[in-house]
């Protein structure tokens, strides 16, 4: 898409998001395109590999390199998973952090730590698990709860709601409803992979389903409009395509501002 939005962007599109590990060491052809597109337009940066969970110390020197790249681009939203992917080696895979007290004193001490590196709020993303090796309490408990501890901001995003809430069979509804919404910085949402009836797998890699639709509309009604990204990472059609999907998101968006503008 480069090439693309370097000679035009479409007008639904408000802002991009982009992983910092992929772009802060690119020069050359690649550099200078990028630097174009964000001195015209917005961007936010979702991380990757901070492994804000982890037990191996914080990799202080990489928070210094994101801080030096967000600075660079002037970009001022920096998000990251609520999860971990390294220990005694580094995965590429975002594993679940333990839900235990003890973890959420672990993370809160650890955003904190990356916020004076950085100069910039942490955002933290409630992220898609498998499994809950060691938990102590649910999920819904263990988000809001970092949350709380750590005083920090939080990136919403729908379809991990969703994912999660067939995985280990909750109501996606009340998983909702019960997120601060004073504590919501922006949405993310996005399609997935049905492995069986009883099993999603978060690809964002295929088109957003009824289901997460009527989710996203009941964020507006419970929680209001936010920034809302639409996450594709694979099987990336034409932008024509995509632009149908956000136009859609638009469309949520400002039935929700319609409504409230009734109301008053």
């Amino acid at each position: 898409m480069l090439d693309e939005f370097c000679q035009g962007v479409p007008p639904g599109i408000n802002f991009f998001e982009v992983a910092p590990e992929n772009w802060m060491t690119l020069g050359g052809k690649f550099g200078r395109q990028f630097r174009a597109l964000t001195e015209k337009h917005e961007f936010y940066c979702h991380g990757l590999s901070l492994s804000i969970g982890s037990p191996a110390p914080l990799d202080v020197q990489f928070v210094k390199n994101v801080k030096s790249f967000l600075d660079q681009h002037q970009i001022k939203i920096y998000s990251e998973h609520l999860s971990f992917c390294s220990g005694s080696g580094h995965m590429y895979d975002l594993m679940p952090i333990p839900f235990t007290g003890e973890a959420v004193q672990h993370v809160a001490k650890r955003v904190k730590q990356v916020e004076d590196i950085i100069e910039r709020p942490l955002i933290l993303e409630n992220v898609s698990f498998y499994a809950a090796p060691g938990a102590e309490m649910s999920e819904l408990e263990f988000v809001t709860a970092v949350l709380a501890e750590a005083d920090c901001k939080m990136l919403l995003d729908v379809n991990n709601i969703y994912v999660n809430s067939i995985n280990h069979q909750y109501d996606a509804l009340e998983y909702l409803k019960a997120m601060p919404t004073d504590r919501i910085q922006y949405l993310h949402i996005a399609g997935h992979y049905e492995e069986a009836e009883d099993l999603m797998v978060d690809t964002h890699g295929a088109d957003i389903i009824d289901p997460v639709w009527k989710l996203l509309e009941a964020c507006h009604q419970y929680h209001g409009a936010f920034p809302t990204l639409l996450e594709r990472d694979f099987n990336i059609p034409a932008t024509s395509e995509l632009m149908l999907e956000i136009n859609q998101i638009h469309d949520y968006q400002n039935r929700h501002i319609a409504s409230l503008k009734r109301r008053a």
